[in-house]
């Protein structure tokens, strides 16, 4: 008999979430000029959690002029001096990190053992991290005294909000500039958690300002000519048309945008050690990751043995309660996007390819997708074109590996890369001729505050992270 999983669900005292939230601008909380708000819901019982302010034009322009003033004495301070804040905040981060992966999970869907075990700790890296540079920018490789850009506005998604927020927030304040960040509409709390943060490590007003909206306030945020930089996280659509806005203005620009990542199996790979790499490629935070393994590319030879292997696999993870430690596989973020996920789907076998998920039961609230693979696929079928940001895997073979370097390059992204195989040499050979900004090897989905991050072609430019991440940030 198969021992079955008691459940373990984490406590949702630990978190005190208000019934309304207002802007943060100028270090205070306010609401939207027009009075318009918004409703945050949790993906795993559509239950509301909150109000939010929609932060107008009016807002945007209030929340840039306070950074704007707050920029002439952060960006005078010894960066010695920014980095204390910086290290502050990064110890609250851990101090209240338990707080923050309950409130990640019930407001985004994914399971509590991922913001709990990867979120956080990371989020908390990155701003220890940045603080370690912030006296140290004359080090940095950027010349001798870099200054900094002045006012960033930053544009995050609803994937990884306080990890994407940490990526953009830390290099930015640690090379001097200040701040107005706009948080996903429907991942907004934990970035007004920051704001809370922000004051208790106290940071002087106006140096990190939070507009909550939708993609209006976004635009806004974008356009606003006080805004010096603009950094952008989300989908190659936005990320477009973003770039056709800042085009001919003097603001620079990073997007970091979709991606279709190949995760290649050669016939000497590890099996097992691959089919955990391939299930954390695909179906950590259910697929809803830009650089996610969503291709698998294996070796003719051993592709039977592989699939079993995966199907098996799949067979045991666990779907449901994204609060209970014991779920692998959460809520997908949103109606919208469970949407999307079902129509390409529907369009893969539409298309003729073979369809396969392990048998599991859906909750009957929230919005929910079973672990999918894909067999038979071509490169012409729109699941191995087109990101589907969800728990569903489109497996392709190859026979050689030029064959396998062609379709992992037939992509238009260039985000992320897998390997597999126990040959150091092929992996460097392979990887050298892979067009992808991040390639793993015999791992999937390893990040490091001090590694550099973005991608190729519709992926995007620049890089978030490490050294390169400061580069945006200052004038250079």
């Amino acid at each position: 008999m198969a021992f079955e999983y008691a459940p373990a669900p984490e406590s949702r005292s630990v978190v005190d979430i208000a019934p309304s939230y207002g802007l943060f601008i100028d270090g205070e909380f306010r609401d939207a000029s027009d009075g318009k708000v918004f409703k945050t819901v949790s993906p795993s019982t559509e239950e509301v959690l909150s109000e939010v302010a929609q932060a107008s034009a009016e807002d945007v322009d209030a929340a840039v002029k306070a950074a704007r003033k707050a920029f002439e004495k952060w960006s005078a301070l010894p960066g010695s001096e920014r980095a204390k804040y910086l290290f502050r905040i990064a110890r609250i981060i851990q101090e209240r990190s338990r707080e923050l992966a309950v409130l990640e999970t019930l407001d985004n869907g994914k399971p509590i053992k991922e913001t709990r075990d990867a979120d956080l700790p990371l989020v908390a890296a990155h701003f220890f991290y940045y603080a370690g540079w912030a006296d140290k920018l004359g080090h940095a490789g950027f010349g001798p005294d870099p200054k900094p850009l002045g006012v960033a506005g930053q544009v995050i998604p609803w994937n990884f909000p306080l990890l994407m927020l940490a990526w953009k927030i830390a290099p930015a304040l640690a090379a001097g500039n200040t701040v107005v960040l706009k948080p996903a509409e429907t991942t907004p709390l934990s970035a007004l958690f920051f704001a809370d943060i922000c004051r208790q490590a106290g940071l002087p007003k106006g140096v990190v300002n939070i507009l909550t909206g939708d993609g209006t306030t976004g635009a806004a945020l974008v356009a606003h000519d006080g805004i010096d930089k603009v950094a952008f996280t989300g989908s190659t659509a936005v990320g477009k048309a973003i770039a056709r806005t800042v085009a001919g203005t003097d603001k620079k620009l990073t997007l970091e945008l979709g991606g279709k990542g190949a995760n290649i199996v050669f016939d000497d790979a590890p099996i097992d050690q691959a089919v955990e790499g391939i299930i954390n490629g695909i179906f950590f935070n259910q697929g809803q990751v830009c650089c996610a393994g969503s291709r698998l590319l294996v070796q003719e030879s051993i592709q039977d043995e592989l699939l079993d292997a995966l199907k098996r696999r799949m067979s045991t993870l666990r779907v449901g309660d994204p609060l209970d430690k014991n779920t692998d596989v959460g809520a997908i973020n949103s109606a919208e996007q469970l949407a999307r996920i079902r129509a390409l789907a529907d369009s893969g076998e539409a298309e003729g390819a073979e369809r396969w998920a392990p048998a599991c039961e859906l909750p009957a609230n929230g919005y929910w997708f079973a672990p999918t693979l894909f067999t038979g696929v071509s490169q012409a079928h729109r699941i191995a074109r087109e990101e589907i940001f969800g728990p569903v895997l489109s497996v392709l073979s190859f026979r050689t590996p030029a064959e396998a370097v062609a379709k992992a390059n037939n992509s238009e992204y260039g985000l992320s890369a897998g390997i597999w195989t126990e040959k150091g040499s092929r992996m460097l050979a392979v990887a050298s001729k892979l067009r992808a900004g991040v390639i793993w090897a015999n791992t999937f989905n390893k990040f490091d505050p001090t590694s550099p991050f973005g991608g190729y072609k519709e992926s995007g430019f620049g890089r978030e992270g490490g050294r390169h991440g400061l580069e945006a940030y200052l004038d250079v």
